[in-house]
């Protein structure tokens, strides 16, 4: 696995944030001088990869492909996989990622202020497409196996990860790069924030994300990337890889209602067949990574369904973006990042700024602290506008 994220550019760093219930949010000034009605987002840097990347790769490269170069290249060594590696072997790449604003916003400017659209440069129409990702990583790493993104909107990365699965399940690839990737830029958020969703709790940036709180406002919009390398069994135990975890389950469902309406069904659909293909039961499951994004109406809806599903079960549940905010078309594979790192480490990160239940997650057993835990087998939900859901169960081997 391979990260860079509001809370640490890499795997070690973001652990200890989770660790120690360390936020990433804080105020963008551009965004309040751009109109935005909250500029709380996740801060987080731009890689430097002059000297790092040739000059023309780096000119095809937006934003978020820069911050999913920077975890890919952190998975693959992890993974033990060199250029040599992927020269010789056909691996394949399914990347989240649901939108390339500035690209598209500085092409715009250009033309509308020089009318010349020659002015805007070869990378430009590279850098705006949705598939920028996978169109630069394949380039980058030289991959010769399934090229695809996944835009599904905040269930992205998870469903990146569970096709990938799928199709090495299906004798399709041996190896499949999987992730999302989320922009973070003021310009990519200003229409999400003209929908009154974002918290304007900005006089305390750090407690602005509140999953399941009774008082939460909204929530903080932010971004990065997440890595995963998935590899057919035989192929890794062949090779020597150093295995993590399995992907066990994963489940999918779409609500059918309104495109930006949550829903406690469609959340549980996801959940139910997720563990049916891990062959685990709610017993079996000892974390919940919880999709909460700290709004009203989606923390209420995953609440009567993680109700509903594990009863008196209860196991420990965070959401995570407590601390990093909402990493969007990202934050499906960040999760399950976060979650196999402290499956790894043995401990469940705390949902922060959790104080006050409400009626829904009264009734759940929300993290409010790190505490130490083995965990064997984990479930994370992403659910997204237009009503998609994913859930995936990740086990240990």
């Amino acid at each position: 696995m391979g990260i860079y994220s509001c809370i640490g550019s890499n795997l070690d760093e973001v652990a200890q944030s989770l660790q120690a219930g360390r936020s990433g949010i804080g105020i963008d000034p551009l965004r309040t001088d751009y109109g935005y009605r909250s500029p709380l987002t996740g801060i987080v840097a731009r890689p430097a990869l002059k000297g790092v990347l040739d000059r023309r790769l780096r000119t095809n490269l937006a934003e978020e492909s820069e911050y999913a170069y920077m975890a890919t290249i952190e998975a693959l060594r992890n993974a033990g996989i060199d250029p040599d590696y992927l020269a010789a072997h056909e691996a394949g790449i399914v990347y989240g990622n649901d939108s390339s604003s500035k690209a598209v916003i500085e092409a715009h400017t250009i033309a509308l202020e020089k009318h010349d659209t020659q002015l805007i440069g070869s990378g430009s129409i590279f850098q705006s497409m949705n598939s920028t990702v996978t169109m630069g990583l394949s380039t980058i790493f030289k991959l010769r196996g399934i090229n695809l993104t996944i835009s599904a909107a905040c269930a992205s990365g998870s469903h990146a990860i569970g096709i990938g699965a799928m199709l090495i399940r299906n004798g399709l690839q041996q190896m499949v790069i999987c992730g999302g990737a989320q922009e973070v830029n003021y310009l990519s958020m200003s229409s999400f924030d003209a929908l009154g969703t974002f918290s304007v709790r900005v006089n305390d940036p750090t407690r602005a994300s509140r999953p399941f709180d009774a008082h939460r406002d909204g929530l903080v919009p932010s971004g990065g990337a997440a890595t995963v390398i998935l590899e057919d069994y035989e192929s890794a135990i062949k090779r020597g890889a150093p295995i993590i975890a399995e992907v066990a389950g994963y489940g999918f469902s779409s609500n059918g209602g309104n495109i930006s309406q949550p829903s406690d069904v469609g959340s549980q659909i996801a959940m139910e067949r997720a563990l049916a293909e891990s062959g685990l039961s709610v017993a079996d499951i000892d974390y919940v990574n919880a999709h909460a994004t700290s709004t009203p109406q989606g923390d209420a809806f995953e609440a009567i369904a993680l109700d509903r599903l594990f009863g008196s079960v209860r196991p420990p549940i965070s959401s995570t973006k407590s601390m990093t905010g909402h990493e969007c078309w990202m934050a499906g594979a960040s999760e399950i990042v976060y979650s196999t790192l402290m499956m790894q480490r043995s401990f469940v990160a705390p949902n922060i700024n959790f104080e006050t239940p409400d009626e829904h997650s009264a009734k759940l057993n929300i993290a409010t602290k790190m505490f130490e835990k083995k965990i064997d087998a984990y479930l994370s939900n992403s659910f997204g506008f237009g009503g998609t859901n994913s859930a995936l169960v990740v086990k240990k081997l």
